[in-house]
């Protein structure tokens, strides 16, 4: 009996230490965290469909969306390949929950993805961070596991919880966006729940 106690203390134990490693890790998030309609973006910072859709659906979905309380948008990691797993790492450093780094990341998506191994596109990374001017400690930031470990809980979470298997994912109030993803289809989908 002492022995099954003191396995069910442990594995309490273990539990919250795990959740409170996974809680000091802030969510990149925009909008009102009171918001009637929660979208989750599951994308990889090397695929040029995300990076497309931060280009040309993104700015309008926050102006008439985001920015007027009706939607809050969580970014969530899926990283198709090692430099956008690293890449991800970068965007989370801070753990500010700011989406700056993930923004600055797509839209110059062309300068820094490129590389003949994982080891170039890292120092191609960690130039255009250092040419951005974004004050991160890159190395503490790659090697972070508290930080490896939220991006592949992502990851894990979205291929079990919503079967992503592609990104972008769009997750609208925890229901898979299905159409072709363009601003106009979104906004259909939005306006039917508001």
């Amino acid at each position: 009996m002492k022995k099954i106690i003191q396995s069910i203390f442990f594995i309490a134990i273990t539990f919250i230490i795990n959740s409170v490693s996974a809680s000091e890790i802030n969510r990149i998030k925009v909008g009102n965290e009171d918001a009637k309609i929660t979208i989750i973006a599951y994308e990889s910072l090397t695929c040029s469909h995300c990076a497309n859709f931060h280009k040309n659906v993104y700015p309008q979905l926050k102006k008439e969306f985001i920015d007027t309380g009706l939607v809050k948008i969580e970014f969530r990691h899926f990283p198709l390949d090692i430099i956008a797993f690293n890449a991800s790492k970068i965007a989370q450093c801070r753990n500010d929950g700011n989406s700056e780094i993930l923004e600055t990341l797509y839209a110059n998506q062309q300068k820094w993805v490129k590389g003949n191994n994982a080891s170039e596109a890292n120092d191609n990374l960690k130039k255009f961070i250092e040419e951005q001017g974004i004050n991160i400690d890159f190395k503490r930031c790659i090697t972070d596991k508290r930080i490896e470990d939220f991006v592949l809980n992502d990851r894990i979470e979205g291929s079990k919880e919503f079967k992503v298997n592609a990104t972008p994912t769009i997750i609208i109030n925890n229901e898979k966006f299905e159409k072709s993803l363009n601003y106009k289809n979104l906004k259909k989908s939005l306006e039917k729940m508001i």
